[in-house]
């Protein structure tokens, strides 16, 4: 026992001392670790006589508990000094005014195609996306786009290998073919993205954005086509009455093709949709070729369909009076505060930031 209480009386004296976190887990280490002394004298007690070991074992479990809960005590006491400390060296001055939230702008394009999607959602279209690098076969020829076509010329279209096999799509028409290929019709689907064409000036980009729609089933015609553009145009130009009309035009992957145009008129140097005597090209389409149903292995004598191509930049810059297609690209936090589009999670006490 003498050597139990001497144990005892060293290491209390220890831990009355002004000692750091550290030194204190050492400490513990040194009673209640693997070799710890304290651990030791339990390994002890088969050794010692039976009538004292009752005697033993009770004492030693004492000290245990009473230097236990001492080292306990005394990482507590540290802890809250340390805390303390902290709070004492990092107060926050409350009266210091809050610092500014700056809420982000949704991008006309980004916002354009939420309403574009939303749309064509209320009258059955389903949203399809495809890669921005396609196969050849994807792009050209399975959309009955022949070799000796000038949209494969190297002027316009952006390869990625000497052997043209695989390039930035020009168009979303692929996502139709992925679509018919995976699947069986009927088909009703829109096909929003990137597409690239090398181009650049005022109304043109490298890359630009746009939605490409089809529907296959049995008996579709182009009554269906002209009553589901002429509800679409209605809806996203948000007027009541729209002068629309077929233009005869030519596409390798619809026959008959068509170019659509809008009535519109000028007033205080704004065009105002759907109205006037003028006329505003904005889409093209047309009932899908057979040999396009043909390639992907649908029946061209019991399905038909149509399907058109929109250009997304294109429909903001009119219905936002945005002047220059360029400026989509610039990442200009100027223009985008002032063309851009405030989340519909707005807080309810938020009144704006200006930068």
């Amino acid at each position: 026992m003498t050597d139990i209480k001497k144990i005892r009386d060293e290491y209390l004296n220890k831990l009355k001392q002004n000692l750091e976190l550290h030194e204190v887990n050492q400490i513990k280490t040194d009673l209640f670790g693997k070799n710890g002394l304290i651990s030791s004298q339990f390994k002890k007690i088969n050794l010692i006589a039976e009538a004292e070991r009752k005697d033993f074992a009770s004492n030693l479990n004492i000290i245990k508990s009473e230097l236990q809960d001492l080292i306990n005590f005394k990482i507590n006491e540290i802890g809250t000094s340390q805390i303390n400390k902290k709070l004492d060296k990092e107060k926050i001055d409350i009266t210091l005014p809050e610092r500014p939230f700056i809420l982000g702008k949704i991008h006309p394009v980004s916002q354009t195609i939420d309403e574009i999607s939303s749309i064509f959602s209320e009258i059955g279209f389903s949203v399809e996306e495809g890669p921005d690098v396609e196969n050849e076969y994807n792009n050209f020829t399975a959309l009955n786009t022949p070799d000796n076509h000038p949209a494969r010329d190297l002027h316009d279209t952006f390869y990625l290998a000497e052997n043209k096999e695989r390039l930035l799509r020009t168009h979303t028409s692929p996502v139709q073919i992925r679509t018919m290929l995976k699947d069986k019709p009927p088909f009703k689907i829109i096909a929003p993205g990137r597409t690239y064409r090398s181009d650049s000036d005022q109304t043109h980009s490298p890359m630009f954005h746009q939605v490409e729609g089809l529907h296959i089933d049995e008996k579709i015609n182009m009554g269906h086509l002209k009553g589901c553009l002429n509800y679409f145009i209605k809806e996203f130009f948000e007027v009541k009455n729209i002068k629309m009309r077929f233009r005869p035009s030519h596409f390798p992957f619809t026959e008959p093709s068509a170019e659509v145009d809008i009535g519109y008129e000028l007033k205080d140097g704004k065009i105002v949709i759907g109205e006037g005597d003028k006329w505003l090209e904005i889409l093209g389409c047309g009932m899908v070729h057979p040999n396009v149903l043909k390639n992907v292995n649908v029946n061209s004598i019991k399905y038909q369909g149509y399907a058109f191509g929109i250009g997304i930049d294109r429909l903001a810059m009119l219905k936002y009076g945005i002047n220059d297609l360029r400026a989509f690209f610039e990442c200009d936090y100027r223009w985008l505060n002032h063309f851009g589009f405030d989340p519909l999670d707005v807080p309810s006490n938020y009144r704006g930031i200006s930068r």
